[in-house]
């Protein structure tokens, strides 16, 4: 009678972990899929942060899921304009990847901490969890908007001039609108140099 009890628990949990692991491979496939829509994923992302900030409005309530969202959204965006390879923590000089600092210095191109994608995905994620959680009166909070409104505007103001002044003193641009494109030699297949 034990045996067939733990048999049983046993096939639940197998048919409860392959059902887990199909529904997240189908969900991985449907994410790997908008990859290349860049425009359309942004726009989907903008309309979805507009129709929380409307049932916000619309509600009266939920400011301070608000502004958590809004620190969460300034702090990805902070971590999208940083290059990975952060100059301003290189101590010592192991020769990897960096950016030029000088002008006769060898083209490397900006990689960033956070990448376009993930960017989008983490900004997506967060205001599904934002909305969802406006259907709870728990986190209703009251509060004074307009104290929350001023400080997230000086908090911004702040971080975006400090992420200025990085981007001036280290000389990178995180955005290619505008930056010189480098154009090598085409390969033309033939072997230089075998004698």
């Amino acid at each position: 009678m034990m045996d067939e009890d733990l048999l049983a628990t046993n096939n639940k949990k197998g048919v409860i972990s392959q059902a887990w692991t199909r529904l997240s491979q189908c969900y991985q496939g449907v994410v790997d899929k908008t990859v290349p829509w860049r425009i359309t994923r942004w726009v989907a992302a903008l309309l979805l942060i507009a129709g929380f900030l409307a049932r916000v409005l619309i509600t009266q309530g939920w400011y301070i899921v608000t502004y958590a969202l809004g620190i969460y959204h300034l702090n990805l965006f902070i971590a999208f304009l940083t290059p990975k390879m952060d100059p301003a923590m290189d101590f010592d000089d192991e020769g990897g990847p960096e950016l030029p600092t000088r002008a006769n210095e060898e083209f490397r191109p900006f990689i960033r901490r956070l990448p376009e994608f993930k960017f989008w995905y983490s900004i997506t994620k967060s205001t599904l969890v934002a909305i969802v959680c406006t259907f709870f009166e728990c986190f209703n909070i009251p509060v004074f908007w307009p104290i929350l409104v001023m400080y997230f505007l000086t908090l911004f103001c702040i971080t975006m001039k400090r992420q200025i002044r990085h981007m001036i003193k280290y000389r990178y641009l995180p955005f290619t609108h505008g930056k010189p494109k480098y154009q090598g030699h085409e390969d033309t297949g033939k072997v230089i140099g075998s004698k």
